[in-house]
């Protein structure tokens, strides 16, 4: 994925989630968009994500 689309996926997201009261912040977006690359895989991805929030993995 181009880097600009890249971009503006992580920018869509952020205003859906937002819509719905709640944020990203900024290590969600890089993990997002290393995701995005395939630097990281949808597994990882979550895993990262429960961990950040307390969420025994």
């Amino acid at each position: 994925m181009y880097e600009k689309n890249i971009e503006q996926a992580i920018a869509n997201a952020v205003a859906s989630v937002e819509m719905e009261g709640n944020h990203i912040d900024e290590q969600c977006k890089e993990w997002g968009r290393q995701l995005l690359r395939d630097e990281l895989s949808v597994d990882e991805y979550i895993q990262r994500v429960l961990k950040k929030d307390g969420v025994p993995v």
